[in-house]
This record gives structure tokens, sequence and C-alpha cells, in this order.
């Protein structure tokens, strides 16, 4: 049991050594979920970072190297979707405007596959006092929440959002 544990204790601090070092070679863009493209990258490096650690059974470069090729992949993406066009509408979803002007769109907040109390408890976490106040609420295309609340809403901040 020993020998198994001191193994776990010794991959996990290379195989968490490995995604440091790769993450500041690749940038922090490797973890931003800026995209639902980027935010499944993260969680399959997580995945094969626990799997690596766990596995003493799997060769320890194979993990490595699965490593090294989701941060090789997610760089060339990241900057290819910069380059290409149209290759921002295969990687990512587009976000979707869930409530407008204090009133709830039902039929998005469907299509994003949440309920009201969903949307109240994002509301809540935003710090959204009044109704009123909410000039949009935005499911954006990581699964994140946007809230946008105050007095005006400027409609560039609403660009690429799906209305319906």
């Amino acid at each position: 049991m020993f020998d198994t544990g001191l193994e776990i204790f010794i991959r996990t601090i290379a195989a968490v050594a490995l995604v440091v070092t790769l993450s500041r070679i690749f940038g922090l863009r490797s973890f931003a979920k800026m995209s639902g493209f980027d935010f499944a990258v993260t969680v399959a490096i997580g995945s094969v970072l626990a799997t690596t650690a766990m596995s003493p059974k799997m060769p320890f470069w194979y993990g490595a190297l699965t490593l090294v090729v989701l941060f090789v992949v997610q760089g060339i993406v990241a900057q290819a979707r910069t380059r290409i066009s149209g290759l921002v509408e295969v990687t990512d979803n587009d976000p979707l405007l869930i409530m407008r002007d204090g009133e709830i769109l039902h039929s998005n907040l469907r299509g994003a596959g949440m309920t009201e109390g969903d949307l109240i408890g994002k509301l809540r976490e935003a710090n959204a006092l009044d109704f009123s106040k909410i000039r949009a609420v935005v499911f954006e295309p990581t699964a994140d929440v946007s809230v946008l609340h105050g007095e005006s809403l400027d409609d560039r901040l609403l660009n690429g959002v799906r209305q319906a």
C-alpha cells in the first residue's frame, strides 16, 4: 500500500507540475472558459489530471502526452478562431438572452434548460435587488449567467446575443 500511496503522491505532483508548466507556456487562456470549446478542454484537462494521478497501472506518459495534446489543440483552436472566419460559429454556442428590462423571456429560459428558480438564484448571486433595474440576463456559451443591472444598458453589450 505504501508503494501505491507514494506512487500516487509522486504522480500527482508530477501531473500538477506539468499542467502548471503547460499553462505557463500556453498562457492563461488555457483555463479562461471564454468559449464552450475552452470549457470542454478545461474539464478534459481536469479529468486527465485526476486519471493520471490516480491510475498507477496506466503509464504516466500516457496522461502526460494527453495533457500536452489537449493544451496544443486548445492553443491551435484559440489561434484559428481569430484567423478563420466562421470557426467561432463551429466551436461556440451563441449566448442567449433570458431576461430583458425586468421581464423573463420564458421560451428562452426553457431553451437554456433553466427554471425560474435557477434564474432567481443567479439574480441573487449578482446582487440584483429589483426586477425593474435588471436590464438583461444572458446565458453565456460557457453556461455562466451574466446579469446586467442598473439604470441603463449600452446595447453593444448584447452584440452577438440571441434574442429569441
